[in-house]
């Protein structure tokens, strides 16, 4: 009708000029659209009539001046108008559409112009692609409206070839440089609009640009950014890339210049696609790998068509294989489609199908090579990046089960890939988690596949690459910080490998980078036994003629002696014995530098020799002082020497005493000179005590060989060394470095005193003339006044003093070292000077005594020449100054316990004044450095207590403290806390606190234990050294009756809470802590194998310590003792609270749960407690059992509640009645609760022996019994009928026919057939014969099987509890203090329930189908280019909705495309919500929907109601790109990085919204048509919704959204 009225219009001849003027708008104006579409229907109309020249109304002159007039429009009204638009801050609906009309305006103006114009216009708008950070404005577009703009010009462009080249450059640099939404629309609009435009050579040309660009692009740069844009692009040209060629005239193959497939780089690109870490990317690679297979079974010729010169060739079609390609790449796709899913029981189905994938890969590499090895690396590559971790390890393992790994070629093409990705994934420490069915210790799977892989692996691999690979994998262990738990099983597997010789001197070199860089923070037993494995491994496949002996001892150096390399350690052993098997076999030393001079073999101990020698060669002293020589040289060559000896000690006739006087001759020459030779480098006398000291620690082995030739070598010079060192502490150490050295003087002088242990002649001359001395000379130095400004010779010689005097005590305090009368005078003037001023300055006590005296920092030292080399030592004088008061109170900690405090009568004050420093001492020293503090108050504290016990508090407190904060420092934090507890918990303390006599101080121990107790959730092992600590000290001293009282053991009423706890403690850790623990308990049980479960000790920090020790505790106590009673009582009453109150909780409580571990503790606790109870307690607490057995219990805890019952009726049959009492009871909550009673009948012949009335009895028990077979509920009739079964079997048993049963005999037994022809079919048959089969109601005897290991072990084995709930019997046996009687046996005489298997009768049936059979029929994906739709005509329309018009109904401007749905189901909903909300048309991908039945149950004839709109799949992407013309965004329900939430997505007025079809989704080829993508914000597990669940989700949004803004503007 426009057409109509506009012709007739422009018949009439009007005034042109007068009309341009009335359609066109002011240049500052932003016109309505309708005014814009007004003038562009105009000229559609004028076009022809200008374009006409014969039969034209006008004349040349009025053709120019309209053509003025329409540049005119061109450049004074559209470009300034879309400048206006690009200013604009938010792009919403009316810069949208205004933007559509104003470009459609310009594509209907520009070809009425003269050629020049599309050129001016596609100049001036080019260089705002590139302009994304500078604002529009001043002419410059926005690159959202210049790229409407280039699209809108193309058309005219498409002939000028130099212009359209121009605009494909622009193009291709903008993809490079833009951000991803405007690399999308650039892509789709304009390269694809200008592909569209093009055909022929021209087309062909254009795509072997675009493929030689974006290839090089990803040439150079192969990042995931890259990869992305790169997909993108190609994607989007993927209809003309991929599509069929046609055959020139003179060949009979089609020209494939600009084919893909040919390009090396796209494949590439393609597999970088496939594992990108961005799913839409996947999506796009997989897509456009489809079209290539669809493309190449198409056109049916082999590819590639001659031989490529690259290298290799990832992609290859051959026609006589068309069958067996299809199905290969038909698998290989769903296997990728279906690992999107990231769901292990929807992933698992078709992992069969990658073991097809496998074997045909290998079959092929026989052949002619058509599948490339890469491909399948891809799938695993996309299982490793997996978000599920269950999926990431069922790859790992996948590929760990590999069997053509052992086909070399194959072998060798995976190598890299398990050098890198694989080598990734296996950081990842949750995958050496226990799978099912292992028990705590056993080596995770993944550790054991491990082994066998790796073993497999490198004995595969061609031998000339085995060393190349395995270095490319050690070395990749070296290159990042590895977890512990990785690492350990790696280093395995690489220690199982067969002995081969495969490293070189750079193997031995990336293995001390592991050692060096990877190993820094690991728990320390983990850490040993990596290193074991990994010098396992190296003496194994180390080429010893490539390496030279220095290389071997220096690669040692990074093995640590109290971790991994410890004498006599078997690791130790094979190391001698490989030394002794290779000698003279490894690489030579050049002996000189003479070129021509040949390599000299030597032997292990010639070579340590001549280094000792070397060692010991030092320049000439310069005069001045110099830092103490790096002691790691020293441990080098003393770990040599020791390894020498015992390569020659494993030779028959060697004499070990002259083989290590041969190898530390020099040393002893050096040492014989030392306290004589004025003129011996100081530099030599320290390395030759850092050689002596480190060879007596690390070959320390008592009653060895080896060390008794030490202890004689030692004794030549023992005098020299001793004469020495006392003069040098005697006032020659006066430098900063000398504090070092004093350190080293004194671990020497304290390994001489051990040795002297067994010498009494040295021992007796060190005790009374040496340490005398020197304690003289300290307390000399130490009792100078202090200067006013300190020099650096006098605080050095203060701390010198210091170390030398805590030397002394400690090692009397070690009672290494007797204290004779001599020592004890010169420890009392010591004892003296600490305490001489505390009576005279009790009222100031912040500077009492010599206690916490200062070591000043030297103010002179500035002015000494040497400040340059000793500053760091300057700088890091605050630790010098702490270890100068620890030092102290390790004096006074040996002191106090030795000789007491000075003097009696001013004993308290002074006592007072010592607590009080020592609490000051806790504020100034670092948290690792207060043990000694500790100890001094374990002695102070109970002997002050009474007297000052706020100070005593205020001291508990502060330690609690302090050790709380050493709880992430675990080389510091046990020993602290150990100490702590000794000194809080100490036995008087504890005694003290219980008689009322310091009640804050109680106080404060209970919030402390609590603390302990919150600690212990997070460091394990906590709570166990409180535990430990505590039954030590209340362990029973005697068995009595009597009245008489222990005092210390009558406090543990105070602390009741503490055995309580530990009866119930166990906490459930992270999955990562318990990994730990589990990967330590492995490592534990290999024994003597791993070293360093000989070296390292690690203290006992099992969870299960607490319980373990409190019941060895519990077992010692005597009923008959009333104190031992009492306590008892008291505890099962607590108990009994923490079960109450679980059970009274609302919080369902699950299997394994911290509330089911905790009740199950409780029950076991009370159990083993029952034959200690007297019968007057157990009738008090019965109903308390009685109660908790109407509770909702899991089945471990109603086991253990029915055995409670079972006993206590056994042992105390008069409770009987009250038993029956309990069946009379309504609780409607628990109705099967009732079965826990009718459990506890089926063992009354366990009960009726020792009943007197047991025909009364069994009467009364047939009365309940029969009453409850009839009951509604299946498994309350189950557990009766074997009640009734057992009970009845007891009766005809213990009764005769005058009793009186002789009359229910026969409803008995009618009851029993009856109720058995029942069970007969069907699950009930299966339940009845389960329950049956039960270990608690077949092989459990309750008397008989009365044992530690039934109650803590076996039961929670048969009841499916957690395997870290089980405690072995060995764990109560290791305990010295566990006592064993008749009535507490530690194991079950009978083996009958050990060897049964666990299970519960109440189990569902599992399917026994085989994993392939249930999975059989698995979805496939569809390929909608394929799906042979016939061509339709190009215009199309929306079908009018009459019907709906003549009702008078409005429709919205929503557009809802459905044509990738194909279930004719979810068509009909989507039609009926269509139609509901107003949408304004639907579009199918056939019309012919509507007539089936399905389509029809949902949509209920919303169909004649709506207008519906038949598109082609094929055609949708014509047909989105004409609506965005049309001014339409484009949504798409989507999950992608740029993605939008619903809930904050404002959804514009005309959207059209693309729907994915119900599997694939969106195509990759569709995403970068979309403006937007919007997705549904989720909370749950599954990851999609049903698509018209989400279409109606989106629309409902919509139309709330239009609907509240339409009745805004209406009110």
């Amino acid at each position: 009708m426009y057409s109509v009225l506009i012709n007739a219009f422009l018949s009439s001849s009007p005034d042109y000029d007068s009309l341009f003027d009335c359609l066109s708008w002011p240049s500052e104006s932003w016109p309505r659209t309708e005014r814009v579409e007004a003038l562009t229907a105009f000229l559609e109309e004028l076009g022809p009539r200008l374009a006409n020249s014969a039969n034209s109304p006008f004349t040349p002159a009025r053709r120019r001046s309209i053509q003025d007039n329409i540049k005119s429009v061109v450049f004074t009204q559209c470009l300034p108008l879309l400048s206006r638009i690009s200013a604009e801050p938010d792009e919403g609906v009316r810069c949208r559409e205004s933007t559509a009309a104003v470009c459609r305006l310009v594509s209907v103006c520009v070809p009425l112009c003269d050629e020049p114009v599309a050129g001016r216009v596609a100049l001036s708008v080019l260089p705002s692609l590139h302009s994304e950070d500078e604002a529009p404005g001043s002419g410059r577009l926005s690159v959202e409206v210049a790229s409407e703009v280039v699209a809108a010009l193309i058309p005219s462009l498409s002939a000028d070839e130099k212009l359209t080249l121009t605009t494909l450059t622009s193009v291709l640099s903008c993809i490079k440089t833009l951000p991803d939404p405007l690399v999308s629309k650039i892509t789709a609009r304009v390269l694809l609009t200008l592909l569209n435009c093009c055909s022929g050579e021209r087309l062909e040309s254009i795509l072997r640009l675009v493929l030689n660009d974006v290839c090089s692009w990803h040439c150079t740069d192969r990042t995931p950014v890259v990869t992305e844009r790169a997909l993108l692009c190609f994607t989007a040209l993927s209809d003309h890339l991929l599509k069929p060629h046609s055959l020139s005239a003179s060949s009979s193959t089609p020209s494939r210049e600009s084919d893909p497939r040919l390009f090396l780089q796209f494949w590439r690109m393609i597999q970088d696609g496939l594992i990108h870490r961005d799913n839409v990317s996947r999506k796009r690679a997989l897509y456009l790998l489809k079209r290539c297979v669809a493309l190449s079974e198409e056109e049916g010729l082999d590819y590639p068509l001659s031989p490529s010169s690259e290298d290799e060739t990832l992609f290859k079609w051959a026609a006589n294989k068309s069958t067996l390609l299809r199905e290969f790449w038909e698998d290989y796709a769903l296997v990728m489609e279906t690992l999107e899913e990231n769901q292990i029981h929807v992933v698992r189905p078709v992992l069969n199908r990658i073991d097809t994938l496998i074997q045909t890969t290998v079959n092929d590499t026989e052949g002619q090579g058509v599948f490339h090895p890469s491909w399948l690396l891809c799938v695993y590559q996309r299982m490793f990046h997996s978000e599920n971790k269950s999926l990431m390890k069922e790859g790992v393992c996948h590929l760990l089960e590999l069997q053509v790994l052992q086909q070399p070629a194959f072998a060798l093409a995976l190598s890299q890939f398990i050098v890198g990705p694989f080598m990734d994934v296996l950081s990842e420490t949750s995958l050496f988690q226990r799978s099912a069915g292992q028990s705590v210790g056993d080596c995770p799977e993944l550790g054991a596949k491990l082994q066998a892989f790796m073993a497999t692996f490198f004995c595969s691999l061609p031998s000339e690459h085995r060393g190349c690979v395995l270095l490319q994998l050690i070395q990749q262990l070296g290159s990042k910080h590895w977890c512990a738990v990785p690492l350990l099983f790696i280093s395995q597997a690489l220690s199982k490998l067969p002995a081969s010789p495969l490293l070189e001197i750079e193997g031995l070199i990336a293995l001390r980078e592991v050692l060096r860089c990877t190993m820094i923070t690991h728990q320390v037993l983990l850490r040993g036994a990596a290193q074991c494995f990994l010098l396992n491994s190296a003496l194994c496949l180390t080429e010893v003629s490539a390496v030279t002996l220095a290389d071997v001892f220096g690669f040692l150096m990074h093995f640590r002696a109290d971790e991994s390399l410890c004498r006599g350690s078997q690791v130790w052993n094979k190391l001698c014995a490989w030394l002794s098997d290779n000698e003279g076999n490894f690489k030579p030393r050049i002996v000189n530098d003479s070129a021509a001079a040949a390599p000299k073999k030597e032997t292990v101990r010639a070579y340590v020799r001549d280094e000792i020698y070397t060692y010991l060669q030092v320049p000439a002293s310069t005069g001045q002082n110099e830092r103490l020589p790096d002691s790691r040289e020293a441990d080098k060559w003393a770990r040599a020497v020791l390894l020498s000896v015992d390569m020659e000690k494993n030779r028959l006739g060697s004499d070990i005493g002259n083989t290590l006087e041969s190898l530390v001759s020099p040393l002893l020459d050096t040492l014989n000179r030392v306290s004589t030779n004025i003129y011996l480098p100081l530099r030599k006398s320290d390395k030759s005590l850092q050689l002596m000291l480190r060879l007596v620690q690390l070959g320390r082995i008592t009653g060895d060989s080896l060390m008794v030739a030490m202890e004689k070598v030692i004794y030549k010079v023992a005098d020299p060394i001793q004469e020495f060192i006392l003069r040098r502490l005697c006032g020659e150490l006066q430098e900063l470095f000398d504090i070092e050295r004093a350190e080293m003087y004194l671990s020497v002088l304290k390994q001489l005193v051990v040795l002297y242990n067994s010498t009494p002649q040295y021992h007796n001359k060190l005790q009374q003339n040496d340490f005398p001395k020197l304690i003289k000379h300290s307390l000399k130095v130490l009792q100078e006044p202090s200067q006013q400004a300190p020099s650096v010779a006098n605080q050095v010689v203060r701390a010198v003093a210091m170390a030398s005097l805590a030397t002394v005590c400690g090692l009397m305090d070690e009672e290494v070292s007797d204290m004779r009368p001599e020592t004890i005078s010169v420890l009392k003037a010591l004892n003296d000077y600490f305490y001489s001023s505390l009576s005279s300055s009790t009222q100031n006590q912040s500077s009492l005594g010599n206690l916490n005296k200062h070591l000043l920092k030297p103010q002179t030292v500035e002015y000494s020449s040497d400040l340059g080399s000793q500053g760091p030592l300057l700088q890091d004088w605050g630790r010098i100054a702490a270890n100068f008061m620890r030092d102290q109170w390790i004096c006074l900690s040996f002191l106090i316990k030795a000789l007491g405090i000075v003097e009696v009568s001013r004993g308290p004050e002074t006592l007072k004044a010592a607590v009080s420093c020592s609490v000051e001492a806790l504020a100034l020293l670092p948290s690792d450095l207060v043990l000694p503090v500790l100890t001094f108050m374990e002695t102070a504290l109970p002997q002050l207590l009474l007297d000052e016990e706020a100070l005593c508090v205020e001291a508990v407190t502060l330690s609690w403290e302090l050790v709380q904060g050493l709880s992430t420092n675990a080389h510091d934090f046990w020993l602290s806390l150990k100490g702590f507890i000794s000194m809080a918990f100490h036995r008087k303390l504890l005694e003290l606190t219980h008689n009322g006599q310091a009640l804050t101080l109680m106080v404060t121990l209970k919030k402390i234990t609590t603390e302990l107790i919150d600690l212990s959730q997070t460091k394990s092992g906590v709570f166990g050294v409180l535990v430990q600590h505590c039954c030590q000290t209340w362990l029973p001293t005697h068995r009595s009756s009597s009245t008489m009282v222990d005092p210390v053991f009558y406090s543990v009423f105070s602390h009741i809470n503490i055995l309580t706890e530990a009866c119930v403690y166990g906490p459930v850790f992270r999955r990562d802590q318990r990994l730990i623990q589990d990967v330590q308990t492995y490592v534990e049980q290999l024994g003597e194998e791993c070293a360093a479960n000989v070296i390292v000790t690690s203290g006992n920090r099992d969870d299960q310590l607490p319980r373990t020790c409190v019941l060895a505790f519990l077992s010692h106590l005597d009923s008959s003792d009333l104190h031992h009673e009492k306590l008892i009582e008291e505890l099962v009453m607590a108990l009994l609270k923490k079960d109450n109150n679980i059970s009274k909780s609302k919080v369902r409580y699950y299997s394994n749960s911290l509330q089911h571990r905790v009740k199950n503790r409780v029950w076991q606790t009370l159990l083993l407690l029952l034959p200690k109870l007297k019968a007057d307690f157990v009738s008090t607490f019965l109903n308390h059992v009685f109660e908790a057995g109407f509770c909702s219990n899991q089945s471990s805890v109603k086991y253990l509640i029915e055995w409670m019952m079972i006993l206590i009726l056994f042992h105390y049959p008069q409770h009987m009645d009250s038993f029956w009492d309990c069946f009379s009871k309504d609780h409607e909550k628990t109705k099967t609760s009732i079965c826990t009673f009718l459990s506890v009948l089926v063992h009354f012949s366990v009960i009726i022996p020792n009943i007197k009335d047991k025909a009364g009895q069994l009467r009364k028990a047939l009365d309940i019994v029969l009453q409850w077979c009839f009951n509604h509920n299946f498994s309350v009739r189950l557990y009766a009928l074997l009640a009734l079964k057992k009970v009845w079997s007891l009766a005809e048993k213990w009764t005769t026919a005058d009793v009186g049963l002789g009359g229910l005999s026969t409803v008995v037994k009618a009851c029993l057939n009856q109720a058995e022809a029942m069970q007969s079919t069907g699950n009930a048959k299966k339940n009845w014969i389960r329950i049956q089969e039960h270990f608690f109601f077949s092989e459990f005897h309750p008397i008989r099987d009365y044992s530690v290991e039934t109650i803590f072990y076996t039961f929670p084995s048969l009841s499916e509890l957690a395997d870290d709930e089980w405690i072995p019997p060995w764990k109560f046996q290791k305990l010295t203090c566990f006592s064993e009687s008749p009535s507490f046996p530690l194991r079950n005489p009978a083996p009958d329930l050990s060897q049964l298997q666990p299970g519960d009768w109440i189990q569902q049936d599992k399917s026994e189908q085989d994993k392939e059979e249930r999975w059989a029929e698995v979805q496939k994906k569809i390929t909608p280019w394929r799906l042979g739709i016939q061509d339709q005509e190009p215009e199309l329309q929306l079908v009018p909705p009459q019907r709906a018009a003549r009702l008078g109904k409005l429709h919205g401007a929503l557009l809802v495309v459905a044509s990738l749905i194909d279930k004719p189901t979810n068509l009909g909903g989507l039609c009926r919500t269509c139609e509901i909300f107003g949408a304004s048309a639907l579009v199918l991908d056939s019309l012919r929907h509507v007539t089936d039945k399905h389509f029809q149950s949902l949509s209920v004839s919303s169909e004649l109601w709506l207008p519906l709109l038949e598109v082609k799949p094929v055609e949708l992407t014509d047909f989105l790109q004409s609506k965005k013309t049309e001014g339409y965004c484009i949504v798409g329900v989507e999950q992608t990085a740029n993605s939008h939430s619903l809930q904050d997505y404002k959804f514009p007025e005309k959207t059209l919204l693309l729907l994915g079809n119900e599997r694939e989704g969106i195509p990759a080829n569709l995403l970068q048509m979309l403006d937007v993508c919007v997705e549904i914000p989720q909370q749950g597990v599954i990851r999609s919704l049903n698509v018209h669940v989400s279409a109606a989700l989106l629309i409902w949004e919509y139309t709330r959204q239009h609907f509240t803004s339409a009745s805004a503007e209406v009110n």
